[in-house]
């Protein structure tokens, strides 16, 4: 780069030949005195070594020759000043190039130094060469850094004895920039921009002037330590041999290189450059998302993804986090920290803990435990000075006081500093867990969180978790979640993949692999699609857990081409502050199709949907199971499903809109159906004929309602007399109701086909 070539600027002073009135023998600033009029100088035109010069006697301590002319000094550039000076008589001083240095508008600017360095004359006669470099850059090289001049009255000071008589050739100003660049790729050094990178001083604007002199060139942060104290935007391409510090309150944004790569050469540490880029995702609309760039990033403990930038509590514009990993550093804290405090549950405040004692160490995201407690109840927030909890769900038996356990597990990406978050998208990344720490947890209020193409591994405790409502309209779409806990039988095991408290989840085409819950599922409206879950041992006759539990009795939810591999579908409602049935609706809205539901080496006993009520009066209304596989392998079960009654048994008078239908089963010694086509053949006459329709219909439910029936064969009398007339039924005869009786008008005997169902009609 050369100034006086690419933008026309002159550098060069006037020769003495043209006039001394233009040379001070001040600072060179207007209405200084000049060599014209001093009588100190006078022009010689014919010097053997210079032509024409100037000659002066030094009558001053510090004799000054200055041009008049305003010099530009420019951001990115770099002048050389020199001269050729000879002593003819007299004593013999010394000299050095100095200047004047203004700022923009008039007045002196405030630089460090403002003389070169002093080079003696020694001979009379000897020709000797003195200059000095002038910038705004403070490099290596540079004599005069005049990072807050705008122009200079240049030229040289005479030191030393006075006396003597010099002659100065015409002083030069030439644009030596190309010397400091080391190639000659279109860049600006934030350097030559005022730039220190000595790690105290605030070089942030220095950073902002070399972006905007950039316009569309490279911004070259050389090598150094630049500490930004305020906001930084970088338009223009970046490249960083330096690094950079900055304020956890101050924004870094990188719009052209806008990657995590780019932010780690800037910062040096993969950790800090992850908090800097994910604020900067927070703070402008150029990128939609961050690009780890396939980089693994250790963290030395669990990430506040709020803190990253304090200023912002909300968030509801898409964002997306991409392509990288996450461990955790094995010297990091993350130990779970358990509390256990004292407090007083009502259900008629159904997420409130009251008179919470040490309140205050209660934390924010923990689970919690107690007496009455359901899976998967969390601390959503807390209030000190009222000694309250905030909790994710109602509980469903713990009126009364009693000390409850608080377990604050950590997390690789820890969200619940935010109030609320929205569309946060994680996407194509590896949640290594190694056992420490458990993955990623939501913000307590928000929608649309996507996880997708993810790999969870090796949780200790938890993969995902929502503390509140931030799981409302959650996706969770073709992760893997790989357990911790692979060797341990099933009833040792403690992580869980998921939970989620709100509605609308959408759960689709995951495989998780030997946890002890896929997921526990409050709120209604869930999708779960194309999913596989499998949750074994290698137990003779083991012990199986529900592999995903639907905590809302009315879920309105669907099942769809999952494979259910060792576990069961649960349904309960262990998040209820008052469980028994009264005017709410009961479990209904349930939709299981074209699922695959495999169990080997387990107990006859064991069941693949299991309804589980936690009060008593509760009825089944709209429950479709259409077209599944169930299979036992080594060992049949008696049957698919069952009611868990544990807690209460499920009101069968009152069952409504339920459907088993086209399913297949193999290895279950009982089918279950509704409605069942059930046979009754009668062997001797009789006028009543009781058919027993257990174990057939779902759930081994009442026989409620016969839809139909039709002779197979001949209806006979004792004497072989054939009849044509149809028999009544008389349901929900005998003593579990679960017996037809048909009457006749004749005694007769026969075989009869009829279609039964344990539900009421519509």
């Amino acid at each position: 780069m050369n100034k006086a070539i690419t933008d026309g600027i002159v550098l060069m002073p006037l020769p003495f030949a043209a006039g001394l009135g233009v040379w001070s023998s001040g600072d060179g600033t207007p209405g200084s005195d000049t060599y014209a009029v001093s009588g100190t100088g006078v022009f010689v035109s014919a010097d053997q070594d210079f032509g024409g010069c100037l000659e002066v006697q030094k009558t001053d301590a510090t004799q000054k020759v200055r041009y008049m002319g305003e010099t530009p000094i420019l951001p990115g550039c770099y002048l050389r000043v020199s001269a050729k000076v000879k002593a003819i008589a007299g004593p013999i001083p010394n000299v050095r190039i100095a200047g004047w240095a203004g700022k923009a508008g008039g007045g002196a600017a405030s630089v460090p130094v403002s003389v070169g360095p002093i080079t003696p004359l020694t001979t009379y006669g000897e020709v000797v060469e003195v200059s000095a470099i002038i910038g705004v850059g403070d490099r290596n090289g540079v004599d005069m850094v005049w990072a807050a001049a705008a122009y200079g009255h240049l030229g040289i000071d005479l030191t030393g004895p006075s006396g003597g008589l010099v002659r100065v050739d015409d002083i030069q100003i030439e644009d030596i920039t190309s010397a400091f660049h080391r190639n000659m790729m279109a860049m600006v050094d934030v350097r030559d921009f005022g730039a220190i990178g000595d790690g105290s001083t605030d070089d942030s604007a220095a950073f902002e002037a070399a972006d905007a002199a950039a316009n569309g060139r490279l911004v070259l942060v050389s090598e150094g330590n630049y500490r930004l104290a305020n906001d930084v935007t970088i338009e223009n391409h970046i490249r960083f041999e330096g690094t950079v510090t900055q304020p956890r309150a101050k924004r870094f944004i990188l719009r052209k290189d806008y990657h995590l790569q780019a932010y780690i050469d800037a910062f040096g540490d993969e950790e800090e450059a992850f908090k800097k880029a994910f604020q900067a995702l927070m703070n402008f609309a150029d990128h939609e998302s961050l690009d780890l760039c396939g980089r693994r990033i250790t963290l030395s403990g669990p990430l506040d993804m709020q803190n990253c930038d304090p200023s912002r509590t909300a968030f509801a514009t898409r964002r997306v986090i991409r392509n990288g990993q996450f461990q955790p550093d094995p010297g990091g804290d993350w130990a779970t920290t358990n509390v256990t405090s004292q407090g007083t549950y009502a259900p008629s405040n159904p997420t409130t803990l009251t008179n919470v004692v040490d309140v205050a160490n209660v934390l924010v995201g923990s689970r919690v435990e107690g007496s009455g407690v359901g899976r998967e109840v969390y601390v959503t927030s807390k209030n000190v000075g009222a000694k309250t909890v905030k909790l994710s769900n109602p509980l469903f038996d713990a009126a009364g006081t009693q000390n409850f356990t608080f377990r604050r597990y950590k997390y690789l990406l820890d969200f619940s500093g935010f109030d609320s978050l929205s569309q946060m998208v994680l996407d194509d990344i590896d949640f290594q867990c190694n056992s420490l720490c458990s993955g990623v947890l939501l913000a307590p209020d928000g929608i649309a969180f996507q996880i997708k193409d993810c790999a969870i591994t090796k949780p200790a405790h938890r993969g995902i978790t929502s503390h509140g409502t931030g799981c409302q309209g959650l996706h969770i779409d073709r992760c893997q979640f790989n357990s911790a806990e692979q060797a341990l039988p099933v009833q040792s095991r403690v992580s869980v993949a998921f939970n989620a408290n709100a509605n609308d989840v959408k759960i689709r085409n995951n495989r998780v692999v030997l946890f002890k819950h896929f997921c526990v599922l409050g709120g209604s409206g869930s999708l779960i699609v194309g999913n596989h879950w499998f949750h074994g041992d290698n137990e003779n006759d083991g012990v199986r857990r529900g592999g995903i539990i639907i905590t809302t009795p009315n879920c309105k939810s669907v099942f769809t081409g999952n494979y259910c591999d060792n576990n069961f579908i649960e349904w309960t409602n262990e998040h209820s502050a008052d469980p028994d049935f009264a005017n709410q609706f009961s479990f209904g809205g349930l939709t299981i199709t074209g699922n695959i539901f495999t169990c080997n080496d387990v107990a006859a006993g064991f069941n693949f949907i299991v309804i589980k009520p936690y009060g008593s009066g509760h009825f089944i209304h709209g429950f479709s199971v259409v077209s599944n596989v169930f299979r036992s392998i080594n060992g049949f079960i008696n049957r698919v499903e069952k009611i868990d009654t544990s807690f209460s048994d499920l009101d069968f008078s009152r069952m409504r809109g339920v459907t088993f239908a086209d399913n297949t089963f193999h290895g279950v010694t009982n089918e279950a159906y509704n409605p069942a086509n059930l046979t009754h053949t009668q062997n001797t006459a009789s006028k009543t004929w009781v058919a027993d329709t257990d174990p057939y219909l779902a759930f081994r439910g009442q026989a409620r309602f016969v839809d139909s029936t039709m002779a197979d064969g001949a209806i006979e009398t004792s004497g072989g007399a054939d009849i044509f007339e149809q028999p009544w039924a008389d349901t929900n005869y005998g003593s579990d109701k679960r017996e037809v009786r048909f009457v006749w008008d004749t005694a007769v005997k026969g075989k009869l086909r009829y279609q039964v169902r344990m539900d009421n009609p519509l």
